[in-house]
């Protein structure tokens, strides 16, 4: 270490950092989080659509109970593979915040979309809307969450 030029411990330091940032860009949730999210975003979907008030009210509850528990151990994003856990403060401790806004955001989406899809006269307006958003959030879900983070500095 005592024959190190500044430059080249410049450029070990700048390498060292752009590693890191790689591995925070990989942080993310599985991709089978973001499928079961879709597949549940459907079901809520059908059931708003075609179900008693009641069932609606329960399924919604089942649903954001289900997703809290899930969330609770995958939302810091910090186990996205089997294989590498990366600590917090690579992962950024804002990802939780940004997987809610992204779900608040995947909400006012799908009210949206069944308004106008049922002011154009579609049928089964909801159920068209959650399959919309299901398919954003399923084969998106992970872009999606990458572009946020960048957004937020998560």
């Amino acid at each position: 270490m005592e024959n190190v030029a500044p430059d080249q411990a410049r450029a070990a330091l700048e390498a060292a950092e752009r590693a890191r940032r790689q591995v925070a860009d990989e942080v993310g949730l599985p991709r089978v989080y973001w499928w079961g999210m879709a597949a549940g975003w459907i079901v809520l979907g059908v059931i708003g659509d075609l179900g008693p008030e009641w069932l609606v009210s329960i399924a919604t509850l089942v649903f954001g109970a289900g997703h809290a528990f899930v969330a609770s151990r995958l939302l810091d994003g910090r186990r996205r593979t089997g294989g590498v856990r990366v600590s917090a403060d690579v992962a950024g401790r804002r990802t939780p915040l940004v997987v809610i806004v992204m779900l608040f955001g995947f909400v006012c989406v799908t009210i949206g979309s069944a308004f106008a899809l049922n002011a154009d006269g579609a049928r089964h307006a909801g159920i068209w809307a959650a399959v919309i958003v299901a398919a954003i959030i399923g084969f998106g879900g992970p872009e999606l969450l990458r572009v946020l983070r960048r957004w937020a500095r998560a």
